[in-house]
């Protein structure tokens, strides 16, 4: 199964499975899963996360499970582990036995206790401003052998491009919110504005000028005073038409 997943089965998967979703969470949780389940052929349970380091900030972005999302975060926690070197560092990060490992000591304490016996640890190749890294934590000692670390490292290689690409779209959709939200603010002042300016029959800069006056003495923001002022007459909150 190893040696069929490192193979074009698994691109072939994920180019559908990126083709097929459209939550980009979801995405990420399914890839997640198929390394979990299919990548390995080990015993004892596997489980997989991917961290994500953006902004020299560690985040989750998806696990294989819960059990996975918490040894993910405890490194978070201590501001260290493999995880989070292999992102920093770039380069592939080992433990064979956490109970002898050194490095880590504290992390890798509290990992054990969640009956966690070796972790692996893979950095995607992604592009300048992000960083990420498979994250497998096996409940058998010595889960990891040198045909496995391959296998992992020749997966994450494959799907780079496919993460680099949700990325990308969270991105996106992150500053189509963000687009919205503003242009909503703006065409509420906008309204507003002219509303001002048929009350007190003065020009567009005494109307902002009036609307700020009000904004700064209730300390409140401008696009809450204008929303205030258009819903004052009877008039729904204003639809902002936009298609990004």
């Amino acid at each position: 199964m190893a040696d069929q997943v490192a193979g074009q089965t698994t691109t072939d998967y994920l180019q559908d499975l990126l083709l097929d979703t459209d939550d980009v969470e979801e995405f990420l949780a399914e890839f997640a899963r198929f390394a979990a389940v299919r990548l390995f052929e080990q015993p004892g349970e596997t489980l997989c996360g991917i961290t994500l380091l953006r902004n020299k900030r560690p985040g989750t972005v998806a696990s294989s499970n819960e059990a996975a999302r918490e040894l993910d975060e405890l490194q978070y926690l201590f501001s260290e582990g493999p995880c989070l070197t292999a992102c920093e560092e770039q380069r592939t990060v080992h433990v064979a036995d956490v109970t002898t490992d050194e490095r880590w000591s504290g992390y890798l304490s509290r990992a054990a206790e969640h009956g966690v016996g070796s972790i692996l640890a893979v950095p995607f190749s992604l592009e300048a401003g992000a960083r990420a890294a498979l994250n497998v934590y096996s409940t058998a000692k010595g889960g990891f052998d040198p045909a496995a670390i391959a296998t992992a490292e020749t997966f994450v290689a494959q799907t780079s491009k496919a993460l680099m690409l949700s990325v990308r779209l969270a991105q996106h959709s992150e500053s189509v919110t963000n687009l919205k939200a503003a242009m909503t603010s703006r065409t509420a002042i906008d309204i507003a504005i002219g509303i001002i300016m048929a009350q007190n029959r003065c020009s567009q800069v005494e109307a902002l000028t009036i609307l700020k006056s009000v904004s700064n003495s209730r300390n409140e923001k401008v696009r809450d005073i204008a929303a205030s002022v258009v819903a004052s007459i009877g008039q729904a909150e204003p639809e902002t038409h936009f298609d990004p």
